[in-house]
Formats: structure tokens, C-alpha cells, sequence
């Protein structure tokens, strides 16, 4: 761990991602280690039960269009034998017949495509908290984040942030001295397949900058030319 920087949480947790679009899969598997737990890959429906079933995950993120056995099936079987996980359940539709189908085959959660993967994984992190609950705590010198009551502090004092100043700075504090590309930001900021103005990145740094830094002599957040962002204790 970085001398300056502190993360007090629970062990890593095992998350299934049962998902047929090969990219969009393997896309949140690399994202879930990245932050830090574990993660497991399914492409259809009979795969990710008989994986579910095995490895009994701490979380289960769920597509609803599968082939084989679809994620409605999928769901109904995980609580027939009363797995009790968080479930996620992923769709491209958003009509309120096809939320109210998921949530009652036993899903915990709806997240319509396409998403913001840090949407996703607060979601996620969400939900694990009500099995466990120890409050998760980033540090990183004076700068306080705390995910669940989605306050900022530095130096004792608080810091006001929209939805996606937070997810940025929440990013940034998971990762310190690592350098953050600007693709990076923007997957897991502004969503897998979102298209935001190109400077989008660098305009919202601006405001973390004014927010975050300010008024004190030590800076946190650093730019690496070309490349992209990094927070330095």
C-alpha cells in the first residue's frame, strides 16, 4: 500500500459476470480486478448457473438476453435454491414490464445499457455493504471519500461534488501513483460506449482541481502529458 494513501475494506469478493457480448464481458471482468476483487466470466446462461452454483459468488452480475437459458430463468433458479447473492440484473431494455420481470425473478438491481461502469460498480459495492457492515473509507493524504454516504473531505473540511466530479475523484483515490488514461476515465466515468465532447476529461479534472486543490499548498491531482491523470499523496 502506498505510504499516504489507505483503503479500510473487507476481503476481495467473488463476482460472476454472466454476459454473451464478448467485449462488454470481458470489458467489466477487467474492470472488477482492477478494483480489486474477484472476478469470474460466463458468456451464456446454463454456463453462468452451473459457475453460480459452484462457486456460490459473494455478487452475480446477470444479462438478461442469454443464449440457452435467458437471465430471468437464471435468476429464478439461483433463488429456488436459495442462493441469496446480490443479483444485477444487465438489459438494453428499459420499459417498466421488463424492470418489474427482473426484480421479481429475484434480481436485487436493474442497470440499463449502455451505463457507466463506475454507476455499475457502486451499485455493486452497494449491495455487498448490506451483508457486511463495515463502512468503506478511501484516503489519500488530507482527502477523504466515503462511498456510501458520498462525502468528501479534505483537511477536515467538506467538498461538494456533482455525480461525476465523485466517480472521478472516487477512481482516482482506488488507484493512487497510478496513472489513469483518459479511455480509462471515461469508461468507467461516462459509461463503456458513451461518446462525450473529447475534452470532456480534461474539463471535469478542471473542476476536481478547483474544488479539490485549492487554497492548499500541497497538490494532489497531476497531469502526465498524452497520457492522462494521476493522485499523487
Amino acid at each position: 500500500m502506498d505510504v499516504g494513501a489507505a483503503v479500510t475494506r473487507a476481503p476481495a469478493p467473488r463476482v460472476l459476470v454472466i454476459e454473451d457480448e464478448v467485449a462488454l464481458g470481458r470489458l467489466v471482468e477487467r474492470v472488477l480486478l482492477e478494483e480489486g476483487f474477484q472476478a469470474l466470466l460466463e458468456h451464456s446462461g446454463d454456463g453462468g448457473l452451473a459457475t453460480a452454483l459452484q462457486v456460490r459468488p459473494e455478487a452475480v452480475i446477470l444479462d438478461l438476453s442469454l443464449p440457452g437459458m435467458d437471465g430471468l430463468q437464471v435468476c429464478r433458479e439461483l433463488r429456488a435454491r436459495a442462493l441469496t447473492m446480490p443479483v444485477i440484473m444487465l438489459t438494453a431494455r428499459d420499459g417498466v414490464p421488463d424492470r418489474v420481470r427482473g426484480l421479481d425473478a429475484g434480481a436485487d438491481d436493474y442497470v440499463t445499457k449502455p451505463f457507466a461502469i463506475e454507476e455499475l460498480l457502486a451499485r455493486l459495492r452497494a449491495h455487498l455493504r448490506r451483508g457486511n457492515p463495515s463502512q468503506e473509507v478511501l484516503r489519500v493524504a488530507d482527502l477523504t471519500l466515503e462511498p456510501a454516504a458520498r462525502a468528501v473531505t479534505r483537511a477536515g473540511a467538506e467538498i461538494g461534488l456533482t455525480p461525476q466530479e465523485f466517480s472521478l475523484l472516487e477512481l482516482l483515490m482506488r488507484h493512487p501513483r497510478q496513472v489513469m488514461t483518459r479511455q480509462r476515465i471515461l469508461d468507467h466515468v461516462w459509461g463503456y460506449d458513451a461518446t462525450p465532447a473529447s475534452n470532456v476529461v480534461d474539463i471535469y479534472i478542471h473542476y476536481l482541481r478547483d474544488k479539490v486543490d485549492r487554497g492548499h499548498e500541497h497538490k494532489l491531482i497531476h497531469t502526465v502529458r498524452s497520457i492522462g491523470y494521476v493522485l499523487k499523496p
